[in-house]
């Protein structure tokens, strides 16, 4: 009768830790599909230019491609006709500082366009010597708001991360009006 109820609670262990295994490689598994990272893929491109806080150039196949980072609006500094908007200069710096003789991985979004009407590619920015996720640290750090108007697979997310540095008070949500 133990051997039995000895049994029953391996067998239980047993599953419950075939149950965590499989929820964190679900887990895992949807987190690199939501930032649009093929797992295979371990392409890294350097940066060759910093635009302001929201655009870089990097070396892409021996040719210089400009990236515009989806999701994220930093304050203009460079736009035609347009004066330098509140906490620009600082976005980007904080971007220069982040991504200067770095190299990235690009990620497309399946639910955004591949260029923007400026001929850009639209991607999020991953610095690869550390995973850091650039549009999101932009974001979280307060140089950025999250960029809403088109749609992409992470909306929501960048949606929240902007509220919580708008409630903080941090970057540009204490700097400017």
């Amino acid at each position: 009768m133990k051997t039995t109820k000895q049994l029953k609670k391996l067998i239980y262990k047993l599953l419950l830790a075939l149950l965590v295994i499989c929820l964190t490689y679900v887990v895992d598994h949807v987190s690199r599909a939501t930032l649009g990272q093929d797992i295979a893929s371990s392409d890294t491109y350097l940066v060759l230019n910093i635009y302001d806080g929201d655009t870089i150039e990097v070396l892409m196949d021996g040719t210089p491609e400009k990236v515009r980072f989806i999701g994220v609006d930093t304050p203009e500094t460079h736009k035609p006709n347009t004066p330098v908007q509140c906490y620009g200069p600082e976005a980007s710096d904080f971007t220069t500082s982040l991504l200067t003789g770095q190299r990235v991985r690009l990620l497309a979004d399946a639910s955004s366009s591949n260029r923007d009407i400026y001929g850009r590619l639209l991607r999020y920015v991953v610095r690869a010597s550390d995973d850091l996720d650039v549009n999101l640290e932009l974001i979280r750090q307060g140089y950025s708001k999250a960029y809403l108007v088109f749609p992409h697979g992470r909306s929501q997310e960048f949606r929240d991360a902007s509220a919580s540095a708008e409630a903080a008070r941090v970057g540009l949500w204490s700097a400017c009006d």
